[in-house]
């Protein structure tokens, strides 16, 4: 028996449609949060009240590791009128690495998690009036040990924090755990919520209301599964392992694949799909409020069954790691850790065009010395043979795509290694990343900057029909009219070695910019660096 939550459907406004779904469950019309979504990944919305929602959005420009930045926090709100504003970068709550709101643990303090600079695990962040300011991180024993794609949420009575994780009592790949709060900076070890929850597939970004103790999750192997959707699960008892049998959440679910879910109020929610399994997360909700359709009523899921464990345990290893803060004399204070022996993947290649997101088919290979080496199955290969094997750089290639470098410490090891290409189409443009200058001229400058334009040179040869122009841009530093002469000197400097190559000269058009159209905020060093760059962009 299903039950509508009582509410009026009634108009939410004017919404600024940059997208626009017309997927119909049940007559209602799913839509992009306009404002909030970009061609990057946006997921893991939170709200947090005040009309404010944040999320997480990786690989984009302006985080603040750069298009290489796994995930930041960003900020969009919501006007009276019901449309949601352009996100904001919120720097103040971002590292280089992996960032993700897990949500208010009371009025004024948000929780953050981080795998970036400094700070790896959850930190506090205090509220003063519309600022978040850094305030001290929180202990929660065991939570280095997840791995995966780390997603999570206090729960709604700041009580509980659920995560999902890959751990070491796992069901399959990542499965979902909870923490309980001891005290005002420390929770308990997360613990595996049991199997009427967590199966051999991935269970992530729970979120459980304590006022009705449902737990919302997403799986891609529950019952009723298209991808990864959204289900609902009862709480049962006062264990953390008993739960009903979980229902599809069917009204939010479309053919592509739900991640989370977040509660504007009892009548709104805002969830995250990529709509296909091959693309990237988008922001969606419906365009009018309509009658949320929550399960009444919850069966209690089937027992476990008890399985004999007839394999031999596994020897375990003992390190000695220093207690930190140490003193300065004496002999620092040390803890001894058994760890359990670890079997290294494979790495998991995301390789997916950068406007659409689809998933291209792909090869690896990289240069020693003159000789090239081709991977002829990317899937098996481990990143301890590359750094074994002293190599610093793969290069990824597609067939009708930009080829593309990628430094070997970039490489992820037990989450996907994701890898955006450009398609060599007509208005196309690439960044030319490895190309260097000696300062103040347009003198190239390092071998890497050579052995990138040769392998664009390659590249261009192969594919003699493409036209090409390179722009010259600078940061706004300086005299103006002496960056725009920099800038063209530098495209032309590009277009000289290329030729050299073998690309044919008519194929090669230069143009200097000098600091008219930047990248990024020439206000900080980090902006400005962005900002004096090469550009590739085709012409056909």
């Amino acid at each position: 028996m299903k039950k509508f939550i009582n509410v009026f459907s009634k108009a939410s406004g004017t919404m600024l449609l940059a997208f626009c779904f017309s997927f119909q469950i049940q007559a209602q019309k799913i839509i992009s949060l306009s404002g909030a979504n970009s061609p990057q990944d946006d997921m893991n919305p939170v709200w947090i009240g005040d009309n404010t929602l944040l999320f997480t959005r990786a690989f984009h420009p302006d985080n603040v590791g750069g298009v290489n930045d796994p995930g930041d926090i960003w900020m969009t709100k919501k006007s009276e009128s019901g449309e949601w504003q352009e996100a904001v970068h919120r720097a103040d709550l971002s590292t280089d690495g992996y960032d993700f709101s897990l949500g208010l643990e009371d009025y004024l303090t948000l929780l953050v998690y981080h795998t970036g600079g400094s700070r790896f695990g959850i930190y506090q962040y205090s509220k003063f009036g519309t600022d978040w300011n850094f305030l001290r991180q929180v202990t929660m024993p065991g939570l280095d040990s997840l791995s995966g794609q780390v997603t999570g949420r206090v729960g709604s009575d700041g009580k509980v924090i659920f995560l999902s994780g890959k751990g070491k009592d796992s069901k399959g790949n990542e499965d979902i755990y909870v923490s309980e709060k001891k005290g005002p900076i420390e929770w308990s070890k997360p613990i595996n919520i049991g199997s009427a929850i967590n199966t051999p597939g991935q269970e992530m970004s729970p979120f459980y209301d304590a006022k009705s103790e449902q737990l919302y999750f997403s799986s891609n192997m529950h019952e009723g599964a298209q991808g990864k959707d959204i289900y609902i699960a009862k709480r049962i008892g006062n264990d953390w392992t008993g739960w009903s049998k979980p229902e599809l959440w069917g009204q939010i679910n479309t053919p592509g694949s739900e991640v989370s879910v977040t509660f504007i109020n009892e009548e709104e929610v805002v969830w995250t799909s990529t709509q296909n399994s091959d693309g990237f997360a988008d922001l969606l909700t419906f365009e009018t409020i309509v009658p949320l359709v929550i399960p009444d009523e919850f069966i209690a899921a089937s027992p476990e069954p008890i399985v004999a464990n007839e394999s031999p345990a596994k020897a375990k290893t003992v390190s000695v790691e220093p207690i930190y803060p140490t003193s300065a004399v004496g002999f620092p204070e040390v803890k001894m850790t058994e760890e359990d022996e670890k079997v290294e993947e494979p790495i998991n290649w995301f390789v997916v065009d950068a406007k659409n997101k689809k998933m291209v088919p792909f090869t690896i290979s990289w240069k020693r010395g003159e000789t090239i080496f081709d991977v002829t199955e990317p899937g098996l290969l481990k990143r301890s043979e590359l750094v074994s094997s002293q190599i610093g750089e793969i290069k990824v290639s597609a067939e009708g795509y930009f080829p593309k470098s990628l430094p070997v410490g970039e490489i992820k090891s037990g989450e996907p290694t994701v890898v955006l290409m450009t398609k060599a189409e007509s208005g196309s443009v690439i960044v030319l990343d490895n190309v260097n200058f000696k300062r103040g001229t347009a003198e190239l400058e390092g071998e890497e900057t050579k052995s990138s334009l040769t392998e664009l040179a390659d590249f261009l040869v192969d594919n003699p029909e493409m036209k090409l122009r390179i722009h010259g841009h600078t940061d706004n530093a300086g005299d103006p009219g002496l960056n725009k002469a920099l800038s063209l000197e530098r495209a032309g400097s590009v277009r000289d070695f290329l030729i050299t190559q073998g690309v044919p000269f008519e194929s090669l058009r230069i143009s200097g910019w000098g600091g008219t159209r930047p990248f990024a905020s020439n206000a900080t060093e980090a902006g400005r660096a962005k900002n004096r760059r090469v550009e590739l962009e085709v012409e056909r």
